[in-house]
Order: structure tokens, then sequence, then C-alpha cells
């Protein structure tokens, strides 16, 4: 396992994070704790010592399953996050009481790495709301020794992260991007990499595979990356693009099974950084898969916990990706006719109450609409 050198910590490259963790019967709510612990037990006997979760992962229950098995382990062996959940604007008030119900569901005295979650367009100017008090309770938790390092995620836009560096930037020890080979220019990670690296800022990544996504290739894609490494996985591509960019600490993966468990270690065994022409050929090969791609949902399900009618919008989009990208077909169609009718794309009552908690900024009920126009259901 690669390390690297944080403070005064040597964290592995790799971080197992918790939000896809297996579930049963495709409930996203219900961790499959068997599995999931066999997980986090192999993930820490081969070197990760960086475990991400938080307050909204599987329904509250991923902060639950993280306490239940990493405290088998010493405490000072591994090091914990989880974030404040200010994604969602009800929360913005409760920043003591959630901070000590996540410390008791994960059954810690102390969070290594705590972190404003989700900065973008729809909180902040919530989170810089001094009437909350947000910052002001994490620094005096941070200086009670409750929280040893403190940072944000962000999947705003340069201008909202510019905005939040600009008032809390002094206070930020990491910030985590959503940061891979597809977004470098479909969602300026380039630019907002580039912002926190200038700030002195280490960099966190999430979605280093975009939702998994970026395990598989084209035909054409996979085969050009074969011809300039032989020996290299697909996946594994997406990590020597991460290992090649400058400022990237941390890794962040939510794997779902073993075998991408297995298979990330074995890629972090080594540190092979893309050459410039490697890096190039690989960006010029996904910008133009980039204009052919559906809709970058990522599957992280914030949406579904604010659709009113319980619609599994992620389904949706993916069976909608499907359905544009092969030109129509009866795979959709059919996978829609199969649900119940109240969770049909035609439910959509067009409230955008899910659009505002999108990391994406995916205009779903237009999805909506226009998914059931295409499939007449």
């Amino acid at each position: 396992m690669i390390y690297r050198k944080f403070q005064d910590v040597q964290l592995s490259g790799l971080g197992l994070g918790m939000m896809r963790l297996p579930v049963q019967n495709g409930d996203d709510s219900t961790v499959d704790e068997a599995a999931a612990a066999e997980m986090i037990d192999y993930a820490y006997q081969n070197g990760i010592n960086y475990f991400d979760t938080a307050w909204g992962y599987h329904s509250g229950n991923s902060e639950l399953v993280a306490g239940k098995y990493l405290s088998r382990y010493p405490r000072e062996s591994y090091c914990l996050a989880s974030k404040f959940p200010g994604y969602d604007l009800s929360n913005m008030d409760k920043v003591e009481e959630i901070f000590e119900r996540q410390l008791e569901k994960c059954q810690t005295p102390y969070f290594d790495f705590y972190l404003f979650h989700n900065v973008y367009e729809g909180n902040i100017d919530a989170y810089l709301n001094p009437e909350y008090g947000i910052l002001e309770y994490l620094l005096k938790q941070k200086e009670n020794g409750r929280i040893r390092r403190l940072g944000f995620s962000a999947h705003g836009s340069v201008e909202v992260i510019k905005r939040f560096l600009d008032a809390y930037g002094q206070h930020m020890e990491f910030g985590q991007l959503q940061l891979n080979y597809m977004d470098w220019h479909f969602q300026n990670a380039q630019e907002k990499a580039e912002l926190l690296t200038k700030a002195g800022i280490p960099i966190w990544v999430m979605e280093p595979l975009r939702g998994g996504k970026l395990a598989n290739a084209s035909d054409e894609m996979a085969g050009t990356l074969h011809s300039m490494r032989p020996e290299e996985t697909v996946p594994g591509w997406a990590f020597r693009f991460l290992q090649s960019v400058p400022g990237v600490t941390m890794v962040l993966s939510g794997m779902s099974t073993m075998e991408q468990l297995k298979a990330n270690i074995a890629t972090y065994e080594t540190n092979e950084p893309l050459s410039e022409e490697e890096f190039a050929t690989l960006i010029k090969c996904i910008d133009a898969e980039v204009k052919k791609a559906g809709l970058p949902c990522t599957a992280c399900h914030y949406c579904t916990s604010h659709c009113p009618k319980g619609l599994p919008i992620p389904e949706l989009i993916a069976l909608y990706n499907e359905h544009k990208a092969t030109g129509g077909g009866f795979i959709a169609p059919m996978a829609v006719g199969s649900m119940p009718e109240e969770k049909r794309p035609a439910s959509c009552v067009g409230c955008r109450s899910c659009e505002q908690v999108c990391p994406q900024q995916i205009r779903i009920s237009e999805m909506m609409a226009d998914f059931t126009s295409m499939i007449g259901m």
C-alpha cells in the first residue's frame, strides 16, 4: 500500500468510502453487514487506514456499521472521517445535536477528519450564515480534541468554492472534490483542483470512478488505453490518473464488493503516474466519450430522500441514459413497465426538491418529463 504523509500521520493512498457498502435486496438503506464487515476487515488488514462515512450514507446506517466494526480495532490504528450534513438545509440549526449523535453512532470519542458536507449553490449562504454557528461549533470541537482535522467536501462551482474559501479557508486543512478524468473538463475539476493547490489545501478525492462508470470503457477507448499500458486495467487508469494530479493526498473509493476492494488495493501497491502523453491521450478520449454520454448521475441517493413521491431516481436516470444511448429499444420500457405505476417517471410532480440536493446539478424533473414522453408511460 502506498502511504502519503499528511501533517503528523501516514495515510494510505486509498481510503474506503462507505457510501456504497454492499446492501440487501437492492435496498440502499439496508446494509449487508456480514459482507460489509468482511470488506472492512480486509481493507484494514491490507493497509487501508482511512475510512470515510457520513450522516446520510445508507439512510444513516453507514455510520452505525462503521462504528460497530471499526471499534474492534485499536482506535489510534485507523482514521475515521464523517461530515456535517449541510446538504439538507433543515439540519443547519442542529450541528451540536447531529455531531453528538455521530460520535455515538461511530462509537468513537473523536473524528480524525470532519467535513462540511457538500458545499454547493444550494447551501453556501446557510453554511456561511453566522447565526447557525456551524464553524464556531466545529472549531470548538477541534479545540477540545473531538475533531482532529477540519475540512470540506464540495460539488459546487468554482465560484462557490472560492466564496467558501474566502470565508473559511484559513480553517480548512483539506478539501474533498469530485475528481476523475471524466470530470477534468466536464465539471471543471481541473480548475477546482488548481484552486485548492494554489490555496495550499491538500486534495481529497471522491468519485474517482465516477460512480463506477469509469470501471468500463468503450471498445475504442479500451483499445487505445491497452495500447499504451497493456498490463493496466481500465479502473486502474482512473487511479493512475489521480496519482498524476498534483496535490492529491487521499483517494476515496466507494467499493461494494470484495472483488472491487481487492483490485483497487492491488493497484495501490504501486505509484505509477501517467506520462504527459498518456495523460493527454486519456483526456482526449474521455472528452470525446462525454459528448455521447447521458446524464452524469453517480447514484449517491441524496435525491431520493427529498422526493415526495419516493421515486427511485438514480435507477430511472440509469434507464433514461440507457434508452438515450441505444437510441430506443425495449430494455428501458420493459424495466419501467415492471415498476409499480407510482414509481414510474410519470409520477414526478415537478417540485424540483430533488434538484436542490443533486451534487451533479441534474435537471431531474425535465428528465422525468422527457423519459415519460419517450416511453409513453
